[in-house]
């Protein structure tokens, strides 16, 4: 069950029972205890939903714009730093076994076909073209497409993964202007991201995140409420 949900009905139940049997010390308690527990659930409440009235209810929506922003500075200062670049390239460079780029994944999403037409035109262009008009035309050289457009991926591949090419790439990348380049297009991708958030969806996250830690305020609302309550009865207050 709901910690804040039952923390207000044991202290409401309480409540009712100190008063009903006219026992004094209880309804106190309790009564103090339901307070306090009722004014931390209410806190916890407008802390993700707007009331109307209630000036400061809802920040997490009202402030999403603000949330947003705080989360791309957050990523773009601390995380993807021109510093963390550049120490993340001279890791590779000095690394005894450099773990490399693995453009494989990368080169084989590509769609290499447009290459497989610049070398139909290539050919039409060039001396063979009344040649390859005699061999069935353009329609002649539809069955080599496939098996060229997977042997120019297995040489690209081939070529990403040698030392000669590793090392070019990283000394390309480790240039500073370089790696401002990389660190303004990160934030592009970042920025792009969380502008597809909504209101919505940022408290359904900050409420993933922490409502139930926020549960226990109510709880301990009640237990200090309670105490404070009992304190005052004995007191005679």
């Amino acid at each position: 069950m709901n910690k804040s949900l039952l923390t207000n009905l044991i202290a409401f139940v309480a409540c009712v029972i100190g008063w009903q049997f006219s026992i004094e010390w209880l309804f106190i308690t309790a009564l103090f205890a339901l307070s306090g527990a009722v004014t931390n659930w209410l806190a916890v409440h407008m802390l993700f939903e707007k009331i109307p009235g209630l000036y400061g209810s809802g920040v997490v929506q009202v402030k999403f714009k603000q949330f947003k922003n705080g989360i791309q500075t957050l990523i773009m200062e601390q995380f993807f730093t021109e510093e963390n670049l550049s120490k993340f390239m001279s890791e590779q460079n000095t690394s005894p076994q450099p773990a490399g780029f693995d453009l494989k994944p990368i080169i084989e999403d590509v769609d290499l076909s447009p290459a497989f037409d610049s070398l139909i035109v290539t050919i039409q262009n060039s001396s063979f073209g009344s040649m390859l008009g005699m061999l069935g035309g353009v329609e002649a050289l539809a069955p080599m497409r496939e098996p060229f457009v997977e042997n120019l991926k297995t040489s690209i591949v081939e070529i990403s993964q040698t030392d000669d090419f590793q090392q070019k790439l990283l000394t390309n990348l480790s240039d500073p202007q370089h790696m401002s380049d990389i660190k303004q297009k990160v934030d592009a991708v970042v920025s792009q991201r969380l502008d597809e958030l909504t209101p919505q969806m940022v408290k359904t996250i900050i409420q993933d995140m922490i409502r139930t830690h926020l549960g226990w305020l109510v709880v301990w609302g009640g237990v200090f409420g309670g105490l404070i309550g009992f304190g005052a009865h004995l007191a005679g207050i």
